[in-house]
């Protein structure tokens, strides 16, 4: 066919039909220059992927429709123009070159814009599951959780594989959800922090389990917490832990230890009086074996008459006690023992620890002013109080800057009011109640049986002191009584962990 006799039909000859094939031809072409250079370089971002697989590929749909558009409009025109009756529908005549070649074209074009649209849309799809996608298109809003997600254990999952999981139904559920959350960050109507969506998470049994195998019993396991005093020398205090994640010997199953609440002998569920279920009030045992039920309620906050019948009764799954495994926040104190550890924060600097904790609790508005605050903190500290050392090792006191700055911006996040205290952590008790929502003594039945607040059903200490002064057990099967380097009198016996630990940043 020669390019001479390529001719279309009349209508086409519109600006709003060649504006529409102008549009679409060169987004084609956008599309396909980007996408070869992206993969070709390997190089791309979150802003990239919007371009290539959802704002070109609108603007050639338009171009399309517009191509249409403009020949009916031009059809209608001319036809109320001829005064003689026409046909109601346009006659298509392949005996006529003009419409053999719209005929081509067209069925040409669809084909190929077909192919393009399927691959198009697989990409669209996987581009939108992507972590990339999940944590960097909106900045501000999703910084704190992505950068979270990045220092924490599953930050080799996708976030899609936790938050959406498999099945068309929650993946519709989630792209409805983000239509929201686009209107909320276009006008700035989003809170922060952003609440948990805790009513809207799958089931641990649908998700963690895809890789978790809690058929697969686990014995019990050595922690060793590695702490530094706020005194001038930083001394260094360490507490090893046995955790009985599960029992003694692996081959016993889940018959104790922590893992013992996911038995799929027994069933325990709880209701809550608040939306972070950090208030417990009601407890539930059931052994499915057995038979066996035992509720308990807690003493000191009692359900209301009636209250029972509004509030959901809740399953406990892995979920309720791992929150957070992948957007945890350090506490100031964890962020520094563990930067001190790891060398990022030099050791040998005279009350560094102290000093890291006072910047690190400052209030800043924003992410510039903290890091700003904090190396003039130190710095006017230590050429106060440490001249000398200021002077003839300037590199520890830079080291210790830019430690703390980046203890900072892994957990704190001023522009969105996020920090450790933002979200509770029910793992372990120090900051919040955590394990202490049932296990307090005041979960009872009213055959007398009581939930314990026992430390060693969980853990037990078998070492704890300074490098160079532990106490230590003798066999793995004691315990030794925990001793508060701070507080060596035992005060902090009458007391919940986190009555002190909260107030202290």
């Amino acid at each position: 066919m020669k390019l001479k006799n390529l001719k279309l039909p009349a209508s086409f000859y519109n600006w709003t039909s060649i504006i529409g094939a102008t549009i679409a031809l060169i987004s084609l072409f956008m599309i396909v220059f980007l996408f070869v250079i992206t993969s070709i370089f390997n190089q791309g971002g979150s802003y990239i992927g919007i371009v290539i697989y959802i704002a070109l590929p609108g603007l050639l749909v338009i171009g399309l429709l517009m191509i249409p558009i403009g020949m009916i409009i031009k059809y209608k025109k001319r036809k109320k123009e001829v005064e003689k009756k026409e046909l109601r529908w346009p006659s298509i005549d392949f005996n006529e070159p003009k419409h053999r070649n719209a005929f081509m074209i067209f069925s040409v074009g669809s084909t190929i814009f077909l192919l393009l649209s399927a691959i198009g849309s697989y990409e669209a799809f996987h581009y939108t599951e992507s972590v990339e996608f999940c944590g960097t298109l909106c900045h501000e809003v999703m910084k704190p959780e992505y950068v979270a997600y990045q220092n924490s254990p599953h930050a080799k999952v996708a976030c899609v594989e936790c938050h959406v999981g498999s099945g068309a139904d929650w993946y519709v559920r989630s792209k409805l959800s983000g239509l929201y959350q686009v209107y909320s960050v276009t006008f700035n109507l989003y809170p922060r922090p952003i609440p948990v969506p805790i009513h809207n998470l799958r089931p641990a049994r649908e998700t963690c389990e895809e890789c978790h195998w809690p058929e697969k019993f686990y014995a019990r396991q050595l922690r060793i917490e590695r702490h530094y005093m706020s005194s001038s020398e930083n001394t260094e205090w360490d507490i090893h832990l046995q955790m009985k994640t599960g029992p003694s010997l692996s081959a016993l199953g889940l018959q104790e230890g922590i893992h013992w609440h996911i038995n799929p002998e027994i069933k325990v569920e709880y209701v809550s009086t608040t939306d972070d279920r950090e208030s417990i009030p009601w407890v539930r045992y059931t052994n499915l074996k057995t038979g066996e039920v035992h509720e308990y309620t807690d003493a000191q906050h009692p359900l209301e008459p009636g209250q029972m019948d509004t509030l959901e009764v809740r399953k406990m799954d892995c979920m309720d006690c791992h929150n957070r495994p992948s957007h945890n926040y350090q506490t100031p104190i964890v962020a520094i023992n563990n930067a001190i550890t790891a060398g990022l924060i030099p050791k040998e600097l005279p009350d560094i620890k102290f000093q890291a904790m006072q910047v690190m609790n400052a209030q800043y508005s924003t992410t510039d002013s903290a890091m700003m605050g904090i190396e003039k903190g130190i710095n006017e500290y230590y050429s106060t109080a440490y001249e000398d050392l200021f002077k003839s090792r300037p590199e520890l006191v830079n080291q210790a800057i830019a430690g703390i700055q980046d203890a900072f911006q892994k957990n704190m996040f001023p522009e969105m009011n996020v920090k450790w205290s933002a979200y509770p952590n029910n793992i372990g008790h120090l900051e919040f109640n955590g394990c202490f929502r049932c296990h307090n003594d005041s979960h009872s039945t009213a055959e007398g049986r009581v939930i314990p607040m026992d430390c060693n059903l969980c853990h037990t200490i078998v070492a704890q002191g300074t490098p160079d002064s532990m106490q230590v057990v003798s066999r793995l099967d004691e315990s030794l009584e925990f001793f508060h380097m701070d507080d060596p009198d035992g005060n902090w016996k009458g007391a919940l962990c986190s009555d002190c630990h909260r107030d202290l940043y």
